[in-house]
C-alpha cells in the first residue's frame, strides 16, 4: 500500500497533528465536517479510495475533507502512487500527497510464547500505520468516472434519498413537541412536526442526527454512554453523531450542516484533554454511518459497482 510504519512516536505526532488542526478550527467556530460544498467543485459523498472504490473511514474522512477544500480539488477519489501506476496512470511530478493512517495492533513476537504457556490471551499493542495518497486531480492518465456532477440542492431530489434511509431502519420515530432527542430508556426518536422548520430538508438532517444516537442502543452497535446530560461522556456520543449524521448526509447527497452548535465548547474541552478522542469519535461515526447505510440497497446508498471495471482490491 506504500505507507511507512514509523513506529508509536509517528502515531503520536499524528494523533497530535490532526487534533490540534480540529481544535483549531473550533476555536473559530469551523467544524471541519461541515464545508462549503456548493462550491460546485467536489461531488458530495464520502471519499473512496480510486482503485477499489472502497469508501474511507473515520478520522481518514476528516483528513480527506480537509486536503479537498484546501486544495479545491474536485474529485472524491484518492489513490496511492503505486495504484495509480497499476491503472494505467502516474501522479504527476512534483504533487504533494496527503498523509492517512490506518490502525491496528501487533502482538510482539516475545508475549506469544509465554501468554501461551500461561493461558493468558496475548498482549496485544496498538500503532498507528500512515501511507500518502494522492486525489485524481494530482494523476496524470486518470479519470474520475465517479463524479456527479454540480452539487443539486433540489429538495425533491434529496428527500426521497432521506426518507428511503429512515423508511429502511425501522426506527420508531414519533412526530411530537418541539425539540429532537433520541430516548434510549424507551427506543424511539422524537422529532418535531416538518412544517416548524425553516428549511424542509433540515427536518431529515435531524431525523439523521437522532438516528445516529439510535445506533448505539444496546441491540445495535451498544456505543451510548452510562452518563448524566452534561457530562464529558455525553458531549463525546453528541461529536460521534453529529459526525455520523454529516457521513450520512454527504453520502446521501445532502449538505451537512451544525446541527447541535451550542456543543462546540464541551467538543473543545474533549479534545483538548485527549489527542485520541477526535480517531475515537470519528471512527464511531463511521460505523453508526456504515450501519445505518446498510440498511439501504447499494444502489439507493449511493454505492458503485466497481467489480465489473476490472480493478484490483486493495
Amino acid at each position: 500500500m506504500g505507507y511507512q510504519h514509523k513506529g508509536q512516536r509517528t502515531g503520536t505526532t499524528l494523533y497530535s497533528e490532526v487534533t490540534d488542526r480540529i481544535i483549531a478550527q473550533l476555536e473559530e467556530g469551523v467544524l471541519p465536517w461541515v464545508k462549503p460544498w456548493d462550491d460546485g467543485r467536489a461531488p458530495l459523498g464520502l471519499p473512496r479510495n480510486g482503485q477499489t472504490g472502497r469508501r474511507y473511514s473515520g478520522i481518514n474522512v476528516l483528513i480527506l475533507w480537509h486536503t479537498l477544500f484546501h486544495r479545491r480539488f474536485h474529485s472524491q477519489r484518492w489513490v496511492t502512487f503505486r495504484q495509480a501506476l497499476a491503472m494505467g496512470g502516474n501522479v504527476r511530478r512534483g504533487e504533494q500527497g496527503t498523509t492517512v493512517c490506518y490502525a491496528d495492533k501487533f502482538t510482539p513476537k516475545r508475549d506469544d510464547g509465554a501468554q501461551a504457556n500461561s493461558g493468558e490471551e496475548p498482549r496485544q499493542i496498538a500503532f498507528l500505520k500512515r501511507f500518502t495518497v494522492f486525489n485524481l486531480d494530482q494523476c496524470e492518465g486518470l479519470d474520475d468516472d465517479s463524479a456527479i456532477g454540480p452539487v443539486t440542492h433540489n429538495e425533491a431530489v434529496l428527500i426521497p434519498r432521506a426518507e428511503a434511509l429512515i423508511e429502511a431502519t425501522g426506527a420508531d420515530i414519533r412526530i411530537d413537541g418541539e425539540e429532537a432527542y433520541y430516548a434510549p430508556a424507551f427506543d424511539h426518536i422524537v422529532v418535531p412536526p416538518p412544517h416548524i422548520y425553516y428549511e424542509p430538508i433540515n427536518w431529515y438532517r435531524t431525523a439523521l442526527h437522532e438516528l445516529g444516537h439510535w445506533s448505539g442502543h444496546p441491540s445495535r452497535l451498544d456505543r451510548l454512554p452510562k452518563a448524566r446530560f452534561g457530562s464529558p461522556e455525553y458531549a463525546r456520543e453528541e461529536l460521534v453523531a453529529e459526525m455520523a449524521s454529516a457521513f450520512l448526509c454527504a453520502q446521501l447527497g445532502i449538505v451537512p450542516t451544525v446541527r447541535h452548535a451550542d456543543y462546540i465548547g464541551s467538543w473543545l474541552s474533549v479534545l483538548r484533554e485527549d489527542s485520541k478522542a477526535i480517531f475515537r469519535a470519528a471512527s464511531q461515526a463511521s460505523k453508526a454511518a456504515d450501519y445505518l447505510l446498510n440498511f439501504l440497497p447499494p444502489a439507493q446508498a449511493g454505492e458503485e459497482q466497481l467489480a465489473s471495471k476490472g480493478r484490483l482490491a486493495a
